[in-house]
């Protein structure tokens, strides 16, 4: 099983984070690797720097950050493979430990049928 987990942190901030945050989080972006859990992971720079697109009645709008709205940010991604829902929580409960604060939407993701299609 798959999953997208996405990282909200409630709150945006314009700085990097600090050494030991740094730490902590390797240390656990460590563990799921060994673990063979941990596919893929990023942190995002802030919405200042990125953009939103909508696409309606054929018309594309696009509108830069910073965005108002900070409960709908994503600060990060990470992509897991486990055996379970319930081993997804305890690892995305891990992540939300070290992050310290803020939510995690966790998505169960297709899974591409032997072969490669649909």
């Amino acid at each position: 099983m798959r999953y997208l987990c996405l990282y909200r942190p409630g709150n945006e901030e314009d700085r990097p984070p600090s050494q030991e945050e740094m730490a902590a989080m390797g240390a656990l972006i460590e563990q799921m690797t060994k673990a063979g859990v941990l596919l893929a992971t990023e942190g995002c720079l802030p919405s200042s720097k990125g953009f939103r697109m909508r696409f309606d009645n054929g018309k594309f709008n696009v509108t830069d950050g910073p965005f108002p709205e900070t409960k709908e940010l994503v600060a990060g991604f990470a992509l897991i493979q486990v055996k379970s829902k319930a081993e997804a929580v305890e690892w995305t409960k891990r992540f939300l430990t070290t992050a310290g604060k803020g939510e995690s939407e966790v998505r169960l993701l297709h899974e591409m049928p032997a072969g490669g299609g649909y």
